[in-house]
């Protein structure tokens, strides 16, 4: 839904907008032509002074100035814009990596023990540890306000950027730039984004050139994309900006994330299931997946806690390295989703979370500790 020590530069320290661009590159002869006086007989020529790009790597770029025709409407002149795009540079690493296309190979392989082992590992229950005792209080009022679990919000605070440790490196404009001009699969969600981030500096008074994120635009400790920080961040340590740099602000927007994204608070995130050996390879499995608890029982599978016949559920099925491991995905599962669509990423983020909370000697909630004999596999 990511790399240098921009932790120590945060929203606070950055120079106001009206201070970040060079002047626009406005071609001269038009100015002149706007000016000169037509010799008799001559019909007065019509002339444009609305400043073009014409320098830097998009100079020329029909689409750059239709974006730049579009967001004048959010506050901005051209001679602004034309200024801020003549800095503006592509990353090609960005298209690379974007290009590689990663297919999963077909299972069972244990795709999921190794994934899983990647994300939870001794060295992250520690640190995430450290991060919960040192925050405890911020954590416990936004848990009260939004009504999740503090461990769920530490837990997605470290899969996303190890508690600060790794929060990107790339600068967000060329980044957001790169995908939105040259990356046409993804363009129309990314120029969007483009958008969202110079109505954000725009709001908050900062640089745009100054942010660096994620290779895909995400900023801060929760790599919020800007649409995401337009309308979920929140102000949560009462200074008056959003800082998604700052970890109480970071803290309270992931809350207020979840909660605004259907977290129900009390209920559970997913249950190991039953009975799932022998059930056919293509049955329709993942986090997408819809089933009504009574239909998954008349195939032979069942939650390891009771739930209403009628309810739709998801059936989930994960490679781990003994077998195929089934579990039952729920509306916090969903939820969970929606910071990232993949159904290992929202479980590893479950099991991150269980095993912080048990590590603070907090018993899990509804579910066995990850990796105990309470999630059954089987070898379908």
């Amino acid at each position: 839904m990511r790399c240098s020590p921009f932790w120590i530069i945060t929203l606070l320290l950055l120079t106001p907008l009206a201070g970040c661009g060079s002047s626009p590159s406005i071609d001269p002869p038009e100015a002149r032509l706007a000016s000169a006086r037509p010799t008799a007989g001559e019909r007065p020529v019509a002339v444009s002074s609305t400043p073009r790009l014409t320098s830097g790597p998009y100079a020329g770029r029909a689409e750059v100035e239709r974006f730049i025709d579009r967001m004048q409407a959010n506050g901005y002149t051209r001679a602004e814009l034309v200024g801020i795009f003549s800095r503006v540079r592509p990353d090609d690493w960005i298209i690379e990596y974007m290009n590689r296309q990663w297919r999963p190979a077909p299972g069972p392989n244990g795709a999921w023990s190794r994934y899983r082992a990647r994300h939870i590992t001794p060295a992250m229950l520690s640190r995430g540890t450290d991060f919960w005792s040192q925050h405890a209080a911020e954590l416990e009022r936004a848990s009260r306000q939004y009504g999740v679990p503090p461990e769920y919000i530490v837990a997605i605070i470290g899969i996303e950027t190890k508690w600060g440790g790794y929060m990107g490196k790339h600068r967000i404009i060329d980044a957001l730039a790169t995908l939105a001009f040259d990356y046409p699969r993804r363009g129309e969600y990314f120029t969007g984004e483009l958008e969202n981030y110079l109505v954000m500096a725009s709001q908050e008074g900062f640089d745009p050139f100054q942010p660096v994120g994620s290779f895909a635009g995400a900023m801060g400790y929760g790599q919020f994309m800007p649409s995401s920080y337009l309308k979920y961040a929140v102000d949560f340590d009462g200074n008056g900006r959003r800082d998604l740099w700052n970890k109480e602000d970071a803290i309270g927007s992931v809350a207020h994330y979840f909660k605004r994204h259907g977290w129900r608070s009390g209920e559970p995130v997913t249950v190991p299931a039953t009975g799932g050996t022998g059930l056919p390879q293509s049955m329709d499995v993942g986090f997408k997946s819809r089933y009504r608890v009574r239909d998954l029982a008349a195939r032979g599978v069942h939650p390891s806690l009771s739930l209403p016949d009628d309810k739709q559920v998801s059936l989930l099925r994960l490679d781990a390295s003994g077998g195929y491991e089934y579990w039952i995905g729920l509306d916090n599962f969903q939820t969970i989703t929606r910071y990232n669509k993949s159904t290992y990423y929202a479980m590893t983020v479950h099991q991150l979370a269980q095993a912080l909370r048990a590590r603070r000697g907090g018993s899990a909630r509804y579910v066995a500790e990850p990796g105990a004999d309470a999630a059954p596999r089987s070898a379908g």
